[in-house]
C-alpha cells in the first residue's frame, strides 16, 4: 500500500512559479513510476507529466513541455512538479499518482495509487 499526499499548490500571478510535492509513504516509493494529473473546473482529468522509478526516463505533456519539469528524490520518497511561467489555463486539483510499472503513463487507469490533490489558481 502507498499512500500519497501532495502540496504546494496556491494562488499565483500569471507568469509566476510553483512547485509541487507528493510525498509517499512505504518503502517501496523507488519501485514506483510516478505520475502528475490536473483537473480543471467542468473538466476531465488529464495527464501532466510522468517519471520511472529512477527519473531517468521523464515525459510531459505538449501543453506544459518547456514549463512543467517532474523530479523525484528517492531518498526523501517525493516526487515534484516545478511549474513555471504559469497560465490561467493551468488552474486546476493537481494530483500524484503512482504506478507499478512504466506502462501507458498517460492513462488514469494504469496508477494504482491517487492522492487527494492540490489546488493550483492562476490569476490573469
Amino acid at each position: 500500500q502507498v499512500q500519497l499526499v501532495e502540496s504546494g499548490g496556491g494562488l499565483v500571478q500569471a507568469g509566476g512559479s510553483l512547485r509541487l510535492s507528493c510525498a509517499a509513504s512505504g518503502r517501496t516509493f523507488s519501485s514506483f513510476s510516478m505520475g502528475w494529473f490536473r483537473q480543471a473546473p467542468g473538466k476531465e482529468r488529464e495527464f501532466v507529466a510522468a517519471s520511472s522509478w529512477s527519473g531517468g526516463d521523464t515525459y510531459v505533456a505538449n501543453s506544459v513541455k518547456g514549463r512543467f519539469t517532474i523530479s523525484r528524490d528517492n531518498a526523501k520518497n517525493t516526487v515534484y512538479l516545478q511549474m513555471n511561467s504559469l497560465k490561467p489555463e493551468d488552474t486546476a486539483v493537481y494530483y500524484c499518482a503512482a504506478q507499478k510499472k512504466w506502462a501507458n503513463i498517460v492513462t488514469m487507469s494504469e496508477y494504482d495509487y491517487w492522492g487527494q490533490g492540490t489546488q493550483v489558481t492562476v490569476s490573469s
